[in-house]
């Protein structure tokens, strides 16, 4: 039957499924061909229990259509579907609010509901997707501490709180993330998910999508009234916006929460999904089941609710979990439409899936499917090169690992083909996501803290300093998981997605004892947006202004050679992984200037220790040195 359904007979393109409101009526729209009757209920509130029923009527394409006279405005409503003899009730995939646990669907005016100058309000300046720096935060993590200074505790409107500080006057919150420069906010899933009871402070990262067009009820200071959510959300990212600051989402559209009993199983059983000659449901998720992108109507959803949070919420990017179980033509007609709305949005996604999937290996997006494309990936290659494992023991190049260097060149050119041995992955730069360390797996400082146990703790904050200085200049996209530039730890545990906020939070009371490390990572990210030649998206490029250079075993060094206005005309950068300094000889006699050493980054020259160098300089054990001319 799935298969009859991707029939063209079966195919609906309109763009209006759902609930479609105006003052006069709102007209509901449903595609489920294969089911016998179907009416909506619509509430008076969220707690109406009764509600009135009214039939649809099943018209082309296996839409069912009901027009409703009169203003229905952010009331709300379900369906009621009979299929073989039994009736289910069911939100609509396609509702734009909910209430409390998605209860029930909502009707929206959202002219009603936006926050005072939505429509108008300042959005960050256009940048190329290689000038974006990402900080990966969950919505709890960023606040719940009790040194936070945040009276929104775990809810979207503490990314709006100016002026919070820690107990000792340290810099928390919104102004923490303007003076540290990043130029995006990656928020780990904020669509509503079903893994949590809103009426709680139950906890978890979110990957278990129930609604996807709805933002999560347990964020927003009152999770029963749909209205909120909504209007808290745009809130938050007016806040952002207002503060130079793009707004990104981590979707799931590779699996649902539970499949028998989910929206999209009710109103047309097993299509959205993948299964087997059996009839059973396909796993490639690790979660269950994994949703049908390929299919038509699959398509459609996924691209029909990334346009809709890219209009009405104003969203800046999405990064796409287990990206690999979305066919390589749906992305790429996500790729069309997102940039179509706003050419600066900015896609992302994890290069593989959870499990063996029913999808063909040659439709998965996988690492290097993105060729070409405007879709970026995670470079894990340069993630394991950087550290070791994830989870382990293993050592990485920053952490005592030995013959990486190789490696760490195909990360610092961003994974294009810079010749026949740096070689990668990429076309261009900016499809690779480059990274150390995210929400999955060990923190950067507990991972060290297991892989290094007899190095002193300043030589670990050193190798945390190292490799997001690794990240931070080479040529692609950097991410930072939130906290890592105070060394956030997670107390050692590798899978916290249900852990609760006393494992999870960001604890700002670290950014004081770790204060000369946020200062460095600040400067970095300060040199990174100042110079165009670190911010390459075209092999070309970077094969023309990027030149390595020669240096001891476990040190990697490049010279990179500027024509951009504002950059300097020269730069060299010197990674040292040894446990004891290297003398690198410089391959000219000029004078430079040192902008970079072990303890500071200042894009006008350091202020500490030795400010120029001739011939040669000293690199410092676990440390990078960078120069200008």
């Amino acid at each position: 039957m799935t298969k009859i359904l991707d029939a063209q007979e079966f195919i609906y393109n309109g763009n209006d499924l759902g609930a479609v409101y105006s003052k006069e009526n709102t007209i509901f729209k449903v595609w489920a061909p294969t089911v016998d009757k179907i009416s909506v209920i619509v509430y008076e509130s969220f707690d109406d229990c009764l509600g009135k029923k009214h039939e649809m009527i099943k018209g082309e394409k296996g839409v069912w259509e009901l027009k409703l006279i009169g203003n229905y405005k952010n009331k709300y409503y379900n369906y009621l579907v009979l299929n073989d003899g039994i009736e289910r009730e069911t939100p609509d995939i396609y509702t734009k609010g909910a209430s409390a646990n998605g209860e029930k669907g909502m009707i929206i005016d959202f002219s009603s509901i936006n926050p005072d100058n939505w429509a108008n309000h300042k959005r960050p300046a256009a940048i190329n997707r290689t000038e974006s720096i990402i900080y990966e935060i969950h919505i709890r993590d960023f606040s719940s501490s009790e040194y936070s200074g945040m009276k929104n505790k775990g809810k979207y409107l503490a990314f709006t709180e100016k002026n919070t500080k820690t107990p000792i006057d340290v810099i928390t919150g919104l102004d923490h993330l303007k003076d540290l420069g990043i130029t995006h906010v990656h928020l780990l899933p904020v669509f509503d998910f079903a893994s949590v009871d809103e009426n709680t402070e139950e906890y978890n990262w979110g990957y278990d999508p129930y609604l996807y067009n709805v933002p999560e009820g347990s964020y927003a200071t009152n999770s029963h009234d749909g209205t909120v959510r909504i209007r808290e959300f745009k809130t938050m990212v007016q806040a952002l916006h207002e503060n130079g600051i793009n707004v990104i989402m981590d979707v799931v559209y590779n699996h649902t929460f539970t499949k028998i009993n989910s929206p999209m199983d009710i109103l047309v059983p097993k299509y959205y999904y993948r299964t087997d000659d059996y009839g059973n449901y396909t796993n490639g998720s690790g979660c269950g089941n994994e949703i049908a992108s390929e299919k038509p109507m699959v398509r459609k959803f996924i691209v029909d609710s990334i346009k809709f949070w890219a209009q009405e919420y104003k969203i800046d990017g999405f990064r796409f979990d287990l990206m690999a179980l979305e066919d390589i033509a749906t992305m790429k007609e996500i790729e069309n439409q997102a940039k179509s709305i706003n050419s600066n949005i900015i896609i992302y996604g994890e290069p593989w899936t959870g499990g063996p999937s029913s999808l063909s290996q040659n439709m998965q997006m996988k690492k290097g499917s993105q060729k070409g494309t405007q879709v970026s990936v995670f470079n894990d290659d340069l993630r394991n090169a950087l550290k070791g494992d994830s989870d382990g023991a293993s050592l990485g190049f920053v952490n005592g690992g030995k013959g990486f260097e190789l490696e760490i060149k195909k990360g610092i050119v961003g994974g294009i083909k810079y010749n026949n041995d740096i070689c990668n992955f990429t076309q261009n730069p900016g499809e690779s996501i480059n990274y150390v360390s995210a929400h999955d797996n060990l923190c950067l400082y507990d991972k060290f803290e297991k892989s290094n146990p007899h190095n002193t703790p300043f030589e670990r904050e050193k190798m945390n300093r190292l490799a997001l200085s690794i990240v931070l200049t080479s040529q692609g996209v950097p991410f930072i998981q939130g906290g890592t530039e105070i060394l956030r730890t997670k107390q050692g545990n590798y899978n916290s997605y249900n852990a609760g906020d006393m494992i999870n939070k960001i604890s700002w009371n670290r950014k004081s004892v770790f204060l000369e490390t946020y200062e460095y990572i600040k400067g970095l990210i300060a040199l990174r947006k100042s110079q165009k030649v670190l911010t390459l998206d075209n092999e070309n490029d970077v094969r023309k202004s990027l030149k390595f250079l020669d240096s001891p075993c476990n040190s990697v060094a490049y010279e990179l050679t500027s024509t951009f206005a504002g950059d300097y005309d020269n730069l060299i950068i010197i990674h040292n992984a040894n446990n004891n300094e290297i003398k690198f000889i410089i391959p000219d006699t000029d004078e430079w200037i040192i902008i970079a050493n072990e303890l500071e980054v200042n894009v006008l020259g350091v202020c500490k220790g030795d400010k120029t160098c001739q011939s040669d300089i000293i690199v410092p054990a676990i440390s990078s040195i960078i120069l200008c001319k």
